[in-house]
Parts: structure tokens; sequence; C-alpha cells
């Protein structure tokens, strides 16, 4: 039997995050369905520590937190940079490697870095993909959680002043320019986010 998943009804949604860049994309998706979205931080909800082993993990843990602290639905993701060569780092430790100030241009210089230690010049060397675990948690505890990815290149030197994170050394399969060369729309089309999204979308946005 196809798995049921429990549908949305409300009308507010709180974004379990503090990340701006995060909040906004997320907006953005949310905004053909007539849903009013408030983060974290408009309610003053503290972050948990990320003590997860997984994105889904940590989506899950922030989700729920964020849930029943509000008494109200809370979509939170958790994604990442994760590079094949690097056996998957920084992945759920991405935002880490930006340090506490969040300083992104270290985060990447760190991987191209460890990169260039292991001789990967050729795109194949360098593959990458971006991952987005999105779950959406109810006060009771329910949580539906859904993964996205899209594969590419980590590219150098970084390029594009668009987008957040690690966006400038991106460049997804089939395309030539990074996710922050791309404008909004255009990186929203075929991000991992996008694709997390259609997939909750399609699990509990639409009519049984």
């Amino acid at each position: 039997m196809p798995k049921s998943f429990r549908k949305f009804t409300d009308k507010t949604i709180i974004v379990a995050s503090h990340n701006k860049g995060k909040v906004r994309e997320i907006n953005a998706l949310l905004e053909p369905f007539g849903i009013v979205a408030k983060s974290a931080a408009e309610l003053n909800l503290e972050e948990p520590e990320e003590t997860g082993e997984t994105f889904a993990e940590n989506a899950e843990l922030k989700a729920l937190t964020a849930a029943k602290a509000s008494g109200l639905p809370c979509l939170a993701d958790d994604s990442g940079y994760s590079v094949e060569a690097l056996n998957g780092d920084p992945g759920i430790f991405s935002a880490r490697w930006a340090g506490d100030h969040k300083d992104f241009a270290l985060a990447m210089q760190m991987v191209e870095c460890k990169l260039q230690d292991k001789d990967a010049q050729e795109d194949d060397e360098r593959a990458a993909a971006f991952i987005c675990a999105l779950t959406l948690a109810w006060p009771d505890g329910h949580v539906e959680t859904f993964e996205g990815r899209v594969d590419g290149t980590s590219i150098w030197p970084p390029k594009g002043n668009n987008g957040f994170g690690y966006d400038p050394i991106f460049r997804a399969k089939g395309h030539d320019r990074t996710f922050a060369e791309m404008d909004g729309c255009e990186k929203q089309k075929i991000s991992h986010r996008a694709d997390a999204f259609k997939q909750l979308v399609n699990a509990c946005f639409k009519a049984a």
C-alpha cells in the first residue's frame, strides 16, 4: 500500500530557521499556497543544538522543537554541501565550517584546499551536491520528512553575488553558471530545497 501522508490544513506555519536567506527561499515557495509564514526568529524561538547524524534527523529535531514551543505546525530544513571526494563533507557540518561568524568565504576556501590536497582537477573528481531534508512537524509530534538533491561540480574561484552559503562554488549539472550567478527564480526551479518542497507539496498540500 502507498504511504498515507498527513495533510496540512492550517493557514499559518512557522519556518524554524534564523537563516534569512533560507527563510526567504522557503517563503517564496509557500507564497502560492496563501500560507502565512513566520520565522522562528520573529517568535524569539531558540534554535536547538543540531545533534542528529543525518540531514533528516536534524530537520526533524528543529521542526519538532519549534512546533512544540509555538503550538503551530512548523517547517524546518537541514541542508548542506556534500563533496564526493571529501567523503561527503562538509555535509551536515556545512554551517559549522563557516564558524561562529558565518564566514562562508572561509568555508569555501576550506573545501577548495581539501580538494587541492587530493589533486582534484577534473569535474568528475570534484563532484558535489546540495542536499536538503525538509520536515513538516505538528505540535502533537507527527512529522513528514522529504529529501531533495541537486548534483553538480565544485568550481573555483567562486562566481556570483546572489544566493548564500556555498552557492558561489556550486555549478549544477547541465548548467554553465553557479547558483550564485542565477537569480532567485532560476535557482528555485532546480534547487535541492525546491526538490524537497515539491515532494512535500505533492504529499501534504494537495487534496487527497
